[in-house]
């Protein structure tokens, strides 16, 4: 893959609105920036070859490359990617008491890691007010507090370009596809520097189908409810097509339709929906809303798995063969509408 620099960055991802907001450019200099849930560049660069450029999964991914760097096979373009098993699991006893989006395994496996040392920190997702933001946290404690997902678009990876710069290292990270592509191409140390230390030991993706941008996406809530109160948001499975948003103890029921006339241009060319660079993967279980289906990619990712579940931090049950081939479906679709759409911007 030709690597240039943060004029190309600029005239193939932000001129022609395919960033997805992921934050792999942030971080690492100082020519781009994140303001209110947008990416722009407030510097010009004279570099030919940047980590901004080699760190965006909008200019183009070497898969292959990618695969053996962090799989060590070649790479296979199935829809679910390169996975050991793939199980249903809930927060266990440990976490008994704990509100969570769906069964809660993210959050549970994250406290384990931290908990156990098996990380000394992890890079998560928290908000201010509607605006997604990154925040390294060190305890359990704090990684409750940004459980539930946010929906809209976050700079997650921009946290990791800044921990690297700093020297820390062992950190976890949870994110959704583009974030954790972006993450597995600086991991893959793309300029050869000599210097490189990766600080990245563990990685749970998020399944994602699509993101929203934040600014639209708070000034179109804004408009119906006050987002003070918000306390929760969900998208039910179909047939439902509503976008629904929990303030106190009532719920207010929104147009799917609508809701999506905000998803930026970037997610429409984004093949991945169950963030295949990742240890563990981890989505919601259509018709089984207090479990997850959880997809071990990796021997890291088992290990973690099998201590947090003997800990009591994680349940595990069967997956059935209906819920995999679903899955294999909606991932696979994912696929052939990326690969459509990245035609036609190429046409």
């Amino acid at each position: 893959m030709k690597i240039g620099g943060s004029k190309e960055i600029f005239e193939q991802v932000l001129d022609t609105d395919l960033c997805s907001v992921c934050g792999a450019c942030v971080g690492i200099c100082p020519y781009f920036k994140v303001h209110s849930g947008k990416v722009a560049k407030v510097f010009d660069c004279d570099l030919e070859k940047g980590r901004c450029y080699a760190q965006c999964p909008k200019t183009g991914v070497d898969f292959e490359m990618l695969s053996q760097n962090y799989f060590n096979q070649p790479y296979t373009d199935k829809p679910l990617g390169t996975y050991q098993k793939i199980v249903a699991a809930k927060a266990g006893d440990m976490l008994q008491g704990d509100r969570f989006q769906n069964g809660g395994s993210v959050t549970a496996l994250i406290s384990f890691a931290l908990e156990s040392g098996a990380i000394e920190g992890a890079v998560l997702t928290d908000a201010e007010g509607l605006i997604p933001v990154p925040k390294i946290v060190e305890n359990a404690g704090d990684a409750l507090k940004c459980a539930a997902t946010k929906y809209a678009a976050a700079h997650t990876a921009a946290a990791v370009n800044e921990a690297a710069k700093d020297g820390r290292t062992n950190l976890g990270v949870v994110g959704t596809a583009c974030q954790l592509t972006g993450i597995a191409q600086m991991r893959a140390n793309p300029l050869e520097k000599s210097d490189f230390m990766d600080p990245v030991s563990l990685t749970i993706g998020l399944f994602c189908t699509w993101s929203l941008d934040a600014r639209k996406f708070k000034d179109y809530i804004s408009g119906k409810i006050d987002p003070a109160t918000i306390t929760g948001m969900d998208v039910p499975p179909p047939p439902a097509e509503v976008f629904v948003v929990k303030t106190g103890n009532s719920t207010t029921e929104l147009p799917l339709s609508e809701v999506r006339t905000l998803i930026p241009n970037g997610c429409s060319v984004c093949p991945d929906m169950t963030a295949e660079w990742a240890d563990i993967s981890v989505g919601a279980f259509e018709g089984k809303k207090e479990w997850n289906t959880l997809i071990i990619r990796t021997a890291r990712g088992e290990e973690l798995v099998n201590k947090a579940v003997a800990a009591g931090y994680l349940k595990l049950d069967e997956f059935s063969a209906a819920g995999l081939d679903h899955l294999t479906t909606g991932a696979g679709n994912k696929k052939k509408r990326a690969l459509k759409k990245q035609n036609q911007e190429v046409s």
